[in-house]
């Protein structure tokens, strides 16, 4: 890892002090001096007011600098500290047996812009930004010698990944969550890095509130609240997404854990067009699971995206019966929790409901924040019984 062109120094408004003390690792490009360049990776000295810390510089991120360090330039030897930090904030999920994690979680983790999921020995390395590829060699040494991977593979989107170092896993990789319910996952060709990590939790706690019902998975996916649910004891699941090869892995997801017999229907269709469909046949369910993909990037989408939410809510709630249960999640960062919670009662007016919140999380043990970085917390997972008005 070269740190030669560390001696670089910037000096920033000193307005931004206190935000950076605070320990905020991002610095917009509108708040650098137009005249300064440097080659995308490179270590800059920066100085507000009173503040001074080391930043990786970015030519092209709307994120100028990510702040890595306070004083010195960061080495390999940086870098494992700090992957031994995040592996050892995850121990009790390893002791739990569970074998599927986010072992570093950017800003959270003392490494901004750098995700690495853990899939049952495999680590799969993703960054945000062209300057951080600097990080990537030390990261897959120390993810080799430190939390002893099978394999390190770097991926930049469906299809496109490159094996580091180790030897590649199958496409049918098998992974085990809490209660030993398995899934598959393909690091290669699915969503993310090949599952939804944030929601392991979740899917535990619809599995513990399933037992006796009628379950509606919605965005499905491969069918993990799904599974977790008939695992429950749920009666029936209908697993709801838009992607045939999603509904195909959510049945194969069903055999893997001994459900062959059990009763669930894999539909593959939008999931507004199947809400509406069933409103208008009067089918309903005794819990339903609403767990969409981002609807907002951007501040710019953020009307769009709660007008989207506040329209799948409304559907939502419509085919959930008197006293059954409604799982709402959000996965932007640009939709806060107490705006998604107005969102929900903004749908509840419109159906005439009311929403007793009974469950209110964020993000789990593997994916920290920071206090001083609010934009790190992006996960709303709200359920609530669903009651007639008076």
């Amino acid at each position: 890892m070269t740190t030669s062109r560390g001696s670089r120094e910037l000096v920033l408004p000193g307005s931004l002090a206190a935000h950076l003390a605070a320990g905020h690792p991002w610095i917009y490009r509108d708040h650098v001096p137009r005249n300064f360049d440097a080659p995308s990776g490179s270590w800059v000295k920066v100085r507000s007011g009173a503040w001074a810390g080391v930043a990786l510089w970015d030519r092209t991120s709307p994120i100028a600098l990510r702040v890595f360090a306070r004083s010195a330039v960061p080495d390999e030897a940086f870098v494992e500290r700090r992957l031994v930090d995040a592996w050892e904030l995850r121990a009790p999920l390893r002791e739990q047996g569970v074998t599927a994690f986010r072992v570093v979680y950017g800003e959270g983790d003392g490494l901004p812009g750098v995700v690495v999921d853990y899939y049952a020995g495999h680590c799969v390395l993703v960054t945000y930004a062209d300057s951080l590829d600097v990080l990537v060699a030390p990261l897959t040494k120390a993810l080799m010698r430190t939390v002893g991977a099978r394999s390190v593979l770097r991926r930049r989107g469906p299809g496109d990944v490159q094996v580091l170092a180790g030897e590649a896993p199958s496409r049918e990789l098998v992974i085990e969550e809490h209660g030993g319910m398995r899934l598959l996952v393909d690091v290669f060709a699915g969503q993310k890095t090949g599952l939804f990590l944030d929601h392991r939790e979740n899917r535990r706690f619809i599995g513990e509130q399933a037992h006796g019902k009628d379950v509606l998975n919605l965005f499905a996916y491969t069918g993990g609240f799904s599974v977790a649910a008939a695992l429950g004891g749920a009666r029936s699941v209908v697993s709801v997404d838009g992607a045939a090869p999603a509904s195909e892995a959510s049945v194969a997801n069903f055999r893997l854990n001994g459900l062959r017999a059990f009763p669930h229907e894999a539909v593959t269709r939008d999931a507004f067009e199947y809400l509406e469909e069933a409103a208008r046949s009067g089918r309903d369910f005794d819990l339903v699971i609403s767990d969409p993909p981002s609807f907002a990037k951007s501040r710019a989408q953020l009307k769009a995206a709660e007008k989207a939410y506040r329209r799948l809510t409304a559907l939502g709630l419509a085919v959930t019966r008197p006293g059954g249960l409604y799982a709402a999640a959000s996965c932007t960062s640009q939709v806060s929790p107490e705006a998604f919670r107005q969102v929900l009662a903004d749908a509840c007016r419109k159906q005439r409901v009311r929403l007793q919140i009974v469950h209110d999380i964020g993000q789990p043990l593997d994916h920290p924040v920071l206090a001083a970085h609010p934009e790190g917390r992006y996960l709303k997972f709200v359920v609530g019984r669903v009651l007639p008005q008076d």
